[in-house]
């Protein structure tokens, strides 16, 4: 059990919930509260701080929310596994990262058909409404862990008959570069922050409204034609993104 050492300053115009968490954050950043380490209960915040019960609640809502920390029922709520970055400033590969970050990265493939297009997925791929898409749905994970719930949609023409196994074995650029000559190039992706819904908490092991972000990518091969779209939703908990300005 890890005690705080600190007080709160109650004449302060800042509010009491937001003094303890900063107070919860300094002492993670200083390495006095480690992952894994248990925080004290909130009626026990009550006692050492002299704050209400839904103060102490607020606070530690808010830093599960960020991910800063994690509730075990019955056990209590402890300190976070750090999130993993990934630099935005070239192209990247999620089972590279993991790789090189010490972690062993899987793919579970949860769906893999051949579709229509929708108007949206359609219109990302430079290809008419209803024309037949690879629709490949994975959920992608660090150490057992699920961090993002991918779909990617690819023009079937440009990867005819291309199986189940062949995606498993290897990465899927790989395969589309090896197996049918498409090379990727470059991609364009945006970003935005979401709340995770019910059908994707049920995946990603989170309950529903935790933060997450949206990733859409459109990948393009060397002639600048669009060749694959992706829709990911990312583990805001888990994960964070940067880029250097120069």
């Amino acid at each position: 059990m890890i005690t705080m050492g600190r007080k709160l300053n109650h004449e302060s115009v800042i509010p009491l919930y937001h003094q303890l968490k900063e107070i919860l954050k300094e002492t993670i950043e200083k390495g006095e509260l480690k992952p894994g380490d248990k925080i004290l209960s909130e009626n026990e915040l009550c006692a050492e701080f002299n704050i209400s019960r839904n103060t102490a609640k607020k606070a530690i809502e808010d830093l599960v929310q960020e991910g800063v920390l994690r509730r075990i029922q019955g056990k209590g709520t402890f300190i976070s596994k750090p999130k993993l970055e990934q630099s935005l400033s070239g192209f990247y590969s999620f089972s590279k990262v993991m790789q090189e970050k010490g972690m062993d990265p899987k793919d579970v493939i949860l769906h893999m058909n051949v579709v229509e297009a929708s108007s949206r997925v359609a219109r990302k791929l430079h290809v008419k409404d209803g024309e037949r898409v690879l629709e490949l749905k994975r959920l992608r994970c660090a150490n057992n862990e699920p961090i993002i719930l991918e779909t990617s949609y690819i023009p079937e023409k440009l990867v005819p008959e291309m199986s189940q196994d062949k995606v498993q074995e290897s990465s899927l650029y790989d395969v589309m570069e090896k197996e049918y000559g498409v090379i990727v190039t470059k991609a364009k992706e945006v970003f935005e922050p979401v709340l995770i819904r019910d059908y994707e908490s049920e995946y990603l092991k989170v309950k529903e409204g935790y933060p997450a972000l949206l990733l859409e990518r459109v990948a393009y091969d060397t002639k600048g034609t669009p060749v694959e779209y992706c829709h990911s939703i990312v583990r805001g908990d888990r994960c964070r993104f940067y880029t250097e300005l120069i």
